[in-house]
């Protein structure tokens, strides 16, 4: 229940925003991410989902970043 509570936040929260991206690998970078933490011990779901958007964030801006793509502000 840790998993899904934790997943179904940030995905509502990345696809509100619109930085969920292609569903498919965002499922499993999130999913990645969260086990992970899971794993370490963690067990506060919103520090999980918190933080896991975090980092699937500054994930997904690098990867647009070294693809040539313009970050938020437009700058490659």
């Amino acid at each position: 229940m840790l998993m899904e509570n934790s997943i179904q936040i940030a995905w509502d929260y990345l696809e509100a925003t619109g930085e969920l991206g292609e569903p498919e690998n965002a499922a499993r970078e999130l999913l990645d991410i969260i086990e992970d933490m899971i794993r370490r011990g963690e067990r506060r779901r919103i520090l999980i989902a918190n933080t896991t958007i975090d980092i699937y964030k500054r994930g997904r801006q690098a990867r647009e970043v070294s693809n040539g793509q313009p970050d938020k502000k437009g700058a490659a």
